[in-house]
């Protein structure tokens, strides 16, 4: 059993991420982990984790969602969590895929206003709607994970819309997401040189009193000059989208049936035989090039391009180890039904019923609501 746990553990860890680009919800790690309703176990449960982004994939209808915990220092030393819990969300924080803060309510509102995220959370917040009015303006900005039949749901705190709901960007959190920052502790993980020149990965700043500020180690940040271009893409096969990933301007990543190029996107587990013989192993190449979205055909069978998204084969554009700038719209067909295009162009994920983080998990008891 502990050998399950701990590929559960390694499966949610998949779905940590501070990246504005790809995190989908900011999440209340301790308010989750001690909901005990949601499986009648122990006072506090890691794996309770893995259930709420589940819950967040199902009604996203979406692959692969990732969220971005917000975790209060106290619960590193809980002795309701077992030891190896504790280690892990530790290592979670030293890798910079978790925020760590000795107070974090104030933070999860921050995050979620500067990036326009929704809140799963228990927790009403209120007092807090004067400094950010979506929380009773706004359906589906903030959710409460309940226990539902098959595991958890997402239920509203304002209006009936379960759907968690996204916005853009605060005007302070695009000028802060336009910028890099750099922490004087050289070994931040959110704002230290591991972070720093990855256009997509460094989280938000906090503002104290105006200031860019490192909410791990409250020291002041300094700006280490713009933000590189990055572009957020998603795979969708036969109209469901199976995964997001960012293509920054000094960040390419390849696209194929399994691709051996690091950070490479591989959808070998998501095709039918056919497509599987037909995309090579790295098929595209998207890249940055200043304001442009470029793709590389760098496959045996060739690339398609759908301008503006249409499905008329008379538009259709054939490149054959040639490259393209991608337009807002365009789709790239790598085979009949396997498209890449912009994330933001696709509203719902179209997933019935998106991989669990919980597949290996040992047996557990969900209670179900009654109806």
């Amino acid at each position: 059993m502990r050998f399950e746990v701990s590929k559960v553990h390694d499966a949610i860890e998949q779905r940590l991420s501070t990246d504005p680009a790809t995190a989908r919800a900011v999440l209340d790690l301790a308010e989750v982990v001690r909901y005990v309703d949601l499986d009648g176990g122990r006072p506090a449960n890691l794996l309770r984790l893995g259930m709420v982004i589940d819950a967040l994939g199902r009604q996203l209808a979406e692959e692969k969602v990732a969220v971005y915990a917000v975790v209060p220092r106290g619960l590193l030393s809980d002795g309701d969590l077992t030891a190896n819990e504790r280690m892990v969300i530790r290592r979670w924080a030293d890798d910079g895929l978790v925020e760590v803060l000795a107070d974090p309510a104030d933070r999860i509102l921050e995050v979620a206003d500067l990036l326009g995220l929704p809140v799963l959370s228990r927790v009403r917040f209120d007092g807090f709607a004067g400094r950010y009015p979506w929380l009773t303006g706004q359906p589906g900005r903030l959710l409460a994970p309940l226990p539902g039949l098959g595991g958890p749901v997402l239920a509203p705190r304002v209006g009936r819309e379960s759907t968690p709901a996204a916005a853009d960007p605060s005007p302070d959190g695009a000028r802060l997401l336009a910028r890099l920052w750099r922490c004087p502790d050289p070994e931040c993980s959110s704002f230290g040189p591991m972070r720093v020149g990855r256009p997509s990965g460094q989280p938000p700043p906090t503002i104290r009193a105006g200031v860019p500020t490192c909410p791990r180690h409250d020291a002041r940040l300094a700006d280490a000059g713009p933000r590189p271009p990055a572009e957020v893409l998603a795979v969708r096969i036969d109209g469901a989208v199976r995964q997001r990933f960012v293509v920054a301007a000094d960040q390419p990543v390849v696209v194929g049936r399994a691709p051996d190029e690091p950070g490479g996107v591989t959808l070998g587990q998501w095709l039918s035989e056919e497509a599987r013989r037909w995309i090579s192993r790295s098929h595209v190449r998207f890249e940055v090039r200043g304001a442009d979205l470029v793709v590389h055909d760098i496959s045996t069978n060739g690339t398609g391009i759908r301008p503006g998204g249409s499905m008329d084969d008379n538009v259709r554009i054939s490149l054959r180890r040639q490259a393209r700038v991608v337009g807002p719209t365009d789709l790239v067909e790598l085979y009949p039904g396997v498209h890449i295009g912009w994330a933001r162009n696709w509203t719902t994920g179209g997933v019935a019923q998106p991989e669990s983080v919980m597949a290996e998990a040992p047996t557990v008891t969900i209670r179900l609501m009654p109806h």
